[in-house]
């Protein structure tokens, strides 16, 4: 069975024009409600275009006069585009979307992580349509600047997004729908930018957002290769230096402050905070003395009166249970009690290894609702059961986490598909309504089922046909039904399952 939207009025019109009169009708009822469409009665926006809007408005953007602000004029774009790391994605971002986008008649942008397009490509009639109205190098098109839109809105929110025509907060884009995901940095997490597709509102296909999605992993997978090559570069140059300190304690780390070579191991952590300029770093109440190499750093601690430094104990194991019925946890083997809220927490911590504060993790569970003090007293219960496994300021796990719904990311990433399937029976904590963890696990379930779809892997197609939701998925059956072969004792249970959903389709 197809993933399905929530349902609102933008779902239930098929007609883009028809549509797009619903969209505005549903606009100019919310923008002149308080509560931005809590008491008018009629249909709602879609809860990320609500809470979009109220974050636009806040910041004094116009919705019915509003361009987006020109940061970079055409002489100083060369120069930012060339220092910045989203430039060596270039190449296959375009091989995968410029083709699509020109026979669609579609614009692809590449945005900064401040929401400033740095590249745009596409039909020069289009483009001489998205000159007028800003669509171009150079303007700023985060939230606070232009309202909603999808490449604000994805990096505002860290998630992928598509927005049609009136979902669009100021009105001289409701004639644009656009479709973007944000792109981050493999070393720090942090987001670089956002790829976006726009088009004009009867051409762009739901469908986009999945492809921008997709268009994103692999920007990120294209970084990370180039980071490990670098990583690969450093030791190899630099272990000699490594080997000559004698059985003292040190490190090779990146500029970022990443350990790629320890000696002995385990006594450093995976990543050590590096200030530009300083020669010196404090290590738990030890201070460790800082070299610069060339793309990196030799991290040592002296002996002290001819002692060493011990190693650093061993990280306690986190493992993590999320994609079925009930959510279980386990720190070196004991289990963790939880409840739906603590495994939330967990679950959150997990994809932001970086830490949050507070604010962060309420804002992340429970939206702009969130209250930062409960969060704090939910937390405080959690470190009673994690110890020195959770740590604070900000909350952070300081554990070797094992999560099945990461290894299925990672699984994604590599295009391991058959293995990401088989670990993905069921969806991220289905019973959360954690905006972020929603996300979260929808666009998992999205980027899944569309990469086996668009592989015809048999052996993958199986794996995720014996999983929710691909058990009741009738394109996964009939994919399976083409690619088992005759003779394969599992064609004929994917003929009678395939019967089975059709008939039931038919009476449904």
């Amino acid at each position: 069975m197809r993933s399905q939207p929530a349902p609102n009025a933008l779902h239930s019109v098929s007609d883009p024009f028809a549509q797009q009169r619903v969209l505005k009708q549903i606009r100019d009822a919310a923008l002149s409600d308080e509560e931005l469409g809590g008491k008018n009665g009629g249909a709602a926006p879609r809860t990320v275009i609500s809470e979009s809007w109220r974050r636009s408005l806040a910041t004094g953007v116009d919705p019915d006069d509003y361009l987006p602000p020109v940061v970079y004029d055409d002489d100083e774009l060369d120069d930012v585009r060339t220092s910045h790391p989203l430039h060596a994605v270039l190449p296959p971002l375009r091989e995968l979307l410029v083709s699509i986008a020109d026979e669609a008649q579609h614009i692809t942008i590449l945005t900064d992580a401040d929401g400033t397009i740095l590249w745009r490509e596409g039909p020069s009639g289009l483009c001489r349509l998205a000159d007028p109205v800003g669509l171009h190098e150079g303007t700023r098109w985060a939230e606070s600047a232009i309202g909603t839109n999808a490449m604000g809105t994805a990096l505002a929110t860290d998630a992928p997004v598509q927005i049609y025509s009136a979902e669009h907060l100021v009105r001289t884009y409701h004639s644009w729908t656009c479709a973007a995901a944000p792109i981050h940095d493999p070393d720090t997490g942090r987001v670089l930018g956002a790829i976006d597709i726009s088009g004009r509102l009867d051409t762009l296909h739901p469908a986009m957002v999945s492809l921008v999605n997709a268009t994103a992993q692999v920007a990120e997978n294209h970084l990370r290769l180039r980071m490990q090559d670098s990583d690969e570069r450093l030791r190899r140059r630099n272990l000699p230096r490594l080997e000559r300190l004698g059985g003292e304690p040190g490190a090779l780390l990146t500029t970022s402050g990443r350990v790629i070579a320890a000696s002995p191991l385990g006594t450093f952590p995976h990543r050590v905070a590096v200030e530009p300029g300083t020669d010196r770093v404090d290590l738990d109440g030890r201070e460790a003395l800082l070299e610069p190499l060339s793309g990196g750093y030799l991290l040592r601690m002296p002996r002290k009166e001819g002692k060493t430094i011990p190693a650093r104990p061993a990280r306690p194991t986190l493992q993590l249970s999320f994609l079925g019925t009930a959510p279980e946890a386990q720190l070196d083997g004991r289990s963790v009690p939880l409840t739906l809220r603590r495994a939330e927490i967990l679950a959150l911590l997990a994809l932001h290894p970086d830490g949050l504060t507070a604010d962060q993790l309420a804002l992340h569970l429970y939206g702009d609702a969130g209250n930062p003090t409960t969060v704090r007293a939910e937390v405080h219960r959690l470190r009673s059961e994690l110890g020195d496994a959770l740590l604070a300021k900000p909350y952070r796990l300081a554990a070797d986490v094992d999560a099945d719904f990461l290894r299925v990311r990672d699984a994604l990433a590599t295009g391991d598909l058959t293995t990401a399937a088989s670990i993905a029976t069921a969806p991220l904590l289905a019973r959360s309504e954690s905006p972020t963890i929603r996300a979260e696990r929808e666009q998992r379930t999205v980027a899944l089922r569309t990469a086996v779809l668009d592989s015809g892997d048999p052996e993958a197609l199986w794996a995720l046909s014996e999983g929710e939701p691909g058990r009741d998925d009738i394109e996964v059956f009939e994919h399976l039904t083409r690619v088992l072969r005759a003779g394969d004792p599992r064609r004929p249970v994917a003929d009678a399952r395939l019967a089975w959903l059709l008939d039931s389709d038919d009476d449904g």
